[in-house]
């Protein structure tokens, strides 16, 4: 299978010698091409350039049928890798919503068994194939709006047969979707009601029963833990954390979403292949994560729809960490996975540059995913993922007009969704 774009208004995103992410100033670095072609053979990218360098002989030696496509007046960018989402879960909260209206916090409605605990009553109630029906349509959503590539968690079982059930649901949609998807264990994700008091039994459970279970049956990628206020201890967090690094499963935390909880150094210190939200990060965090090897990630749907305190992204780029940014797409603080208003959130709320934004909701979601060798920009030999806009002025208004879906088409895998 041949593909081919031509007369692209701007091809963003492109590499000629792939970097696993950006940080710093060097996220201010976009390689575009205007009035471009890109070629895709089978499920790769295969050629691009510009236009006044395409030549015929490129398609000498490719087997098959060629499918051109006049993209004038279009431009082209690789999908969104949206690097941590709870899209696996049974109805929505809205009710929640409308106590979060009259003041209510998010610890108050998690307190008087709300929030995750609610979600986890009704997914308990639910069956693998009503829990794969919906998923499937939210990836269908998601995947209208530019997303190729996505984490998601499990999270809301909090005992072991309905975690087992969750990741069941994600090891079937990562058979049956084109998009990539990873698997995280997030059992970690709350306190289960029956657990209230004695805590240390729950983390024990998780330790002792339910990783070697998910191990055994290669459900997960990674292994994830809320280490916040209100939820489970730094100390707590690298126990469990220890386990799954012993069973193979690398780390990716949430952390420091409701106060200063040392989650960040424990994601550090254990090599977290990313730390995530972020709403408190001071000096002692940003010194933590300079010279590491773990994506700061930063989740603006989360932080905009609970009316939260805007993570110092500026200052993190400025002392030259790298930024991801990702959905959050969940039933409680983020019904939205839409990627778009993540890259338009990144330049309003953080005031990143529209490159810096881009560059965290491609490259370094994508390395905040485990995948950046083979998504997040248009490189040769890499997964061809990508979208074609409608016919847009700019780059920068991809970002600007940010409440609209500005995609006509979508290909994954190098065909057309």
């Amino acid at each position: 299978m041949i593909t081919l774009l031509k007369n692209i208004k701007l091809l963003g995103q492109t590499e000629i010698e792939p970097v696993a992410f950006r940080a710093g100033k060097e996220m201010q670095t976009m390689h575009n091409i205007e009035n471009a072609y890109l070629l895709i053979k089978d499920d790769k990218f295969y050629a691009f350039g510009p236009m006044s360098k395409w030549n015929p002989s490129l398609l000498e030696g490719l087997d098959g049928p060629c499918t051109e496509i006049d993209a004038t007046g279009r431009m082209v960018f690789p999908s969104f890798c949206d690097s941590h989402t709870h899209l696996v879960y049974a109805g929505s909260r809205e009710i929640e919503y409308i106590d979060k209206i009259r003041g209510l916090s998010y610890e108050e409605i998690a307190k008087r068994g709300g929030g995750i605990l609610n979600s986890s009553a009704r997914l308990h109630a639910a069956s693998e194939e009503e829990l794969f029906d919906s998923a499937w349509q939210r990836l269908e959503e998601i995947t209208a709006t530019g997303t190729g590539a996505v984490e998601i968690k499990s999270g809301y079982g909090l005992n072991t047969e309905d975690e087992l059930k969750m990741l069941r649901v994600i090891r079937k949609l990562k058979e049956k979707s084109p998009l990539t998807i990873k698997a995280n264990f997030l059992g970690a994700h709350a306190v289960p009601l029956e657990y209230k008091g004695k805590q240390s039994e729950y983390v024990d459970l998780i330790i002792n029963e339910m990783i070697p279970l998910v191990a055994a049956e290669e459900l997960a990628d990674y292994i994830d833990v809320f280490c916040d206020k209100g939820f489970f201890t730094p100390e707590e967090t690298e126990r469990m954390l220890m386990q799954g690094i012993k069973y193979g499963l690398r780390p990716k935390i949430h952390a420091n979403e409701l106060d200063y909880s040392g989650g960040i150094q424990v994601g550090v210190k254990y090599n977290a292949l990313s730390v995530d939200h972020l709403e408190y990060t001071g000096d002692e965090e940003i010194a933590a994560l300079l010279g590491s090897e773990t994506m700061p990630t930063l989740l603006p749907g989360a932080a905009f729809f609970l009316g939260m305190v805007w993570a110092p992204v500026r200052k993190m780029i400025d002392a030259g960490l790298p930024v991801a940014m990702a959905s959050d797409y969940n039933p409680g603080s983020c019904p939205s996975g839409n990627m778009q208003l993540v890259l338009s959130m990144g330049c309003i709320k953080y005031k990143m540059l529209p490159e810096e934004a881009f560059n965290a909701v491609t490259l370094n979601s994508a390395y905040a995913l485990g995948v950046s060798d083979t998504h997040g920009t248009i490189a040769k030999g890499k997964v061809a993922n990508f979208y074609i806009t409608k016919p847009i002025s700019t780059l920068e208004f991809m970002p600007y007009a940010f409440g609209n879906n500005k995609i006509e088409r979508v290909f994954l895998n190098g065909a057309e969704n």
